[in-house]
């Protein structure tokens, strides 16, 4: 079958497609005949040699699929041959043929293509876990989303949206804030002409951010303290800005605040699994009911892997990246 190889660590012209093994459904696992893959930042990182896959998965690229189900191996239950559906992968997305963990398959949402499918379980379990399950945002609280135009953050704005809670953004552009405030979002700020730190408190009357969901990391991280309210929650889920800065300890004690890491490709597997039947049971309605849609920007062909991961790092995209088969 063909995949997307990453000869070495380097700029998107290292993933080289070719003739890869065909991956066979062990216990607790089915194969999917990929139809479309998302194209994420921690592709990016795996591709540059930062990010390598946990023990035991693909070495290919690609952490979402969608497409159909080619074979079921045993103990599975729930699911058959033929079956369309998407999925959160461990590695090895880029590819026509991706071995999927049972527990961690979704079925494609009604009114949503099976394409589109495959932009949804990263941002979802992504946003679900981080925000809701680790942060507990409540309704009425205020939420601040870091690139609200990116996958992650178009997804953010909706489900916080649906769940009752203010949202601030940062973006670039005024085209990238149109879009976030179509999907909900009602502070916005351009971070290239403002200051987030005091665009939110002005909007908040002081109050700050209840949670902060980040991309950047280091670059971000003492504006981040600022803006949180009292007993607010700083989420970091990447390092685009770097991974060592300052934290002001004495900020945080004052405002009883807290900054959580986490990482969602190397968790183990009983809670991915339990992620991934959260977000079916919390997030799959809201998506079937309209409340919340995938934004997908566009498509590439998996022989254009590497055009997809030029576009994703020029960062003009709005919403997700998808290859297809």
């Amino acid at each position: 079958m063909r995949g997307v190889s990453i000869t070495e660590p380097g700029d998107a012209d290292v993933l080289q497609v070719g003739e890869v093994d065909a991956p066979t459904a062990g216990p607790g696992q089915v194969v999917v005949e990929m139809v479309a893959a998302g194209v994420n930042r921690a592709d990016v990182m795996q591709r540059l040699g930062h990010y390598p896959p946990p023990k035991g998965a693909s070495p290919l690229p690609g952490l979402e699929v969608s497409g159909t189900i080619r074979e079921v191996g045993p103990d599975v239950t729930g699911w058959s041959v033929g079956d369309e559906v998407c999925a959160l992968v461990d590695g090895g997305g880029y590819a026509e043929q991706v071995l999927v963990p049972a527990a961690q398959l979704l079925p494609v949402p009604q009114g949503v293509s099976l394409v589109e499918a495959a932009g949804l379980p990263e941002v979802a379990c992504t946003v679900w876990s981080n925000v809701f399950m680790t942060a507990n945002l409540q309704p009425g609280e205020t939420f601040l989303v870091h690139g609200g135009s990116s996958g992650i953050g178009t997804m953010a704005i909706q489900l916080a949206t649906a769940a009752g809670a203010r949202v601030a953004v940062t973006a670039g552009s005024r085209a990238k804030l149109d879009v976030c405030r179509d999907l909900g979002a009602e502070v916005l700020v351009n971070y290239k002409e403002a200051d987030f730190v005091e665009e939110v408190r002005t909007a908040t009357d002081g109050h700050g951010a209840d949670v902060v969901l980040d991309l950047m990391g280091a670059k971000y991280l003492p504006r981040n303290v600022d803006v949180l309210a009292t007993s607010g929650r700083l989420v970091v889920i990447g390092l685009m800005g770097g991974r060592t800065g300052e934290l002001d300890l004495g900020k945080l004690l004052s405002k009883r605040a807290a900054v959580i890491a986490t990482s969602l490709r190397a968790r183990p597997a009983a809670e991915k699994a339990a992620i991934v039947a959260a977000v079916r049971e919390h997030v799959w309605p809201l998506i079937e009911d309209g409340a919340v849609r995938p934004i997908v920007q566009g498509t590439h062909p998996l022989a254009a892997a590497a055009d997809a991961h030029r576009e994703l790092e020029a960062s003009g995209h709005i919403g997700k990246i998808l290859l297809t088969a």
